[in-house]
């Protein structure tokens, strides 16, 4: 069957055997309609953050076509799947860091998304697999997971109602982001430094958009806010001038939440700055399965709209996908298997 892998940091198309014989525990084997192509899977190539060979894509729709399982999930249900399933029980699962336990970061679904054909284990049917409402089309239901991950940076954020929040960055994130925090009752100020992007929203639920011109943008920032800055800045993006532009954007005693990997050529942000004013910085990378069930809510009733996000590309064509996207040409790629 056909997969691609990620070899020395280029991707390859690999034609590998079918593990249909190999089928001896509990899971699923789905057949891939789909997979998003995601930021990380874009800095693994581009940061050269991948060592040796490793399979990517984890933004997942298929049709089970085999199936030995204790869940109600049968051949022919067509699901959306993710590829992380924590195991509840250790300290880090306990103090709610699900994306930090050690069975979460070896539970990968095999061999990738970006594969012909893919294996869930029972635990993955059992937390991280889904059934996509019929109202959504295929590629929309592949964002389950992204969006997922927007909801657990919001939650750790611990915002109140009508808190003021600003989006560094309007890739798919960006906009997944914004989104996410109107649904939640939070107000959403999103900043990007391609006006292109901004003049794209179109009816995608985003009121308060603007282009990032430092010192002007952060004053109007300031101004729709009573005088204070926002309450809490989501970096969807990770540049120098990107976390500057949060220092100066954030109320003194508010947060910041650091949701994209920055090379590491540069410091971050200043001590001084988090001392003597406050700040929170804080991290959120990946989501739980409960994130996961409440990203498809959105999705499946519309809070979240992400229909003209992402184009489509063939699986032969994903270096050209990559390349797009590194190019800002399109806002998303994703990958008909």
């Amino acid at each position: 069957m056909k997969t691609v892998q990620l070899i020395n940091n280029k991707i390859e198309i690999k034609e590998i055997p079918f593990f249909d014989n190999n089928f001896n525990q509990k899971g699923a084997i789905v057949k891939v309609i789909g997979c998003g192509l995601c930021g990380s899977d874009i800095v693994k190539i581009r940061h050269k953050s991948s060592f040796g060979n490793s399979t990517i894509g984890h933004e997942v729709v298929g049709e089970i076509v085999k199936i030995k399982s204790d869940t109600n999930f049968k051949v022919g249900d067509c699901v959306v799947v993710a590829h992380h399933v924590p195991c509840f029980k250790c300290i880090y699962c306990k103090h709610k860091n699900y994306s930090m336990c050690s069975n979460f970061k070896k539970s990968n679904i095999i061999p990738g998304g970006f594969s012909e054909y893919i294996f869930v284990s029972e635990m993955h049917l059992n937390n991280t697999v889904f059934l996509k409402p019929q109202n959504l089309s295929i590629i929309e239901a592949s964002f389950m997971e992204p969006l997922a991950c927007c909801i657990r940076a919001i939650k750790r954020a611990n915002l109140m109602k009508n808190d003021n929040a600003l989006v560094v960055g309007l890739g798919s994130i960006g906009f997944l982001m914004s989104q996410a925090l109107t649904s939640y009752n939070i107000r959403a100020i999103g900043v990007d430094i391609i006006q292109d992007r901004i003049n794209k929203i179109g009816n995608l639920n985003i009121e308060n958009m603007l282009f990032q011109n430092d010192n002007t943008t952060s004053e109007k920032i300031k101004q729709m806010t009573s005088g204070y800055g926002v309450d809490c800045v989501f970096m969807t993006s990770g540049s120098k001038s990107a976390i500057n532009f949060a220092i100066k954007s954030v109320r003194d005693g508010g947060k910041i939440v650091v949701f994209s990997s920055i090379s590491d050529n540069f410091l971050g942000y200043a001590n001084n700055e988090i001392y003597y004013r406050e700040l929170t910085i804080l991290g959120s990378y990946s989501p739980s399965p409960k994130d996961l069930q409440e990203s498809l809510n959105l999705l499946e009733y519309k809070k979240v709209k992400v229909e003209r996000l992402s184009i489509e590309y063939n699986i032969d064509d994903i270096n050209q996908a990559v390349c797009d996207t590194i190019d800002n040409k399109i806002m998303k790629a994703f990958i008909k298997i």
